[in-house]
């Protein structure tokens, strides 16, 4: 693990994370350290209480401002694809939403990066970083489309909203041999893709049809 988390933070039942890992499993997600990580971050720490028993099921919930936690399967397949992408260290989250899929890369890669254009889900994010222990993790509250070229080049990018192209900020700053997993597509479904890249060569590897918000410009409160 490359952070530690707190310990204490209520329905942390062993049993009910087991499940869900076992659905993920059956589901054809075979990574052990994303299985791991999976198990170990608590997903009802990122919604509301009063939805909070929902939270090991494997289904997207609200976080408020029309935003939703990913449902457990998608974020395991997306993390899975940026651990099956081979030496990454560095990885650039494009939507950090409630903080859920940003603590999961935190137990497998060095230095994750975070940019959410909502500032309210960004300052409640960085408040469950800080109370979840989280060092590795880095966030911005800003416009998604233009990365964070401070810390470029990344080895990995993820993005949590559907985009219809790839942004090309995003692609500048990936590295060679590099990987972006994002949704493309807007109405109604979209393709997750995995995009590889190999010089100015773009190799695409579609993953899962899936339902995300749509990847928006500017920044909003």
């Amino acid at each position: 693990m490359r952070a530690s988390m707190s310990q204490g933070l209520g329905m942390t039942s062993d049993r009910t994370r087991r499940k869900l890992v076992d659905r993920l499993v059956e589901q054809g997600i075979d990574n052990e350290e994303v299985l791991s990580a999976v198990e170990s971050v608590p997903r009802h720490f990122f919604v509301e209480e009063s939805i909070a028993h929902l939270a090991y099921e494997d289904r997207a919930l609200p976080i408020g401002k029309r935003q939703t936690i990913s449902q457990p399967y998608i974020v395991a397949l997306m993390t899975q694809a940026l651990v099956q992408a081979g030496e990454v260290s560095k990885v650039l989250e494009i939507g950090t939403g409630c903080g859920y899929q940003t603590a999961i890369l935190a137990q497998l890669f060095d230095n994750v990066y975070s940019i959410e254009r909502i500032e309210s889900l960004s300052l409640s994010a960085r408040r469950r970083m800080r109370q979840l222990g989280l060092q590795n993790v880095r966030l911005r509250f800003g416009d998604g489309n233009l990365g964070w070229e401070e810390h470029a080049p990344y080895d990995a990018i993820i993005v949590t909203a559907a985009a219809h192209d790839v942004p090309s900020q995003l692609k500048c700053q990936l590295r060679d041999s590099g990987r972006i997993v994002i949704p493309l597509g807007r109405d109604g479904y979209q393709d997750l893709v995995s995009l590889d890249r190999k010089g100015s060569e773009w190799q695409q590897t579609l993953l899962e049809t899936v339902t995300f918000v749509p990847l928006l410009a500017g920044t909003s409160q």
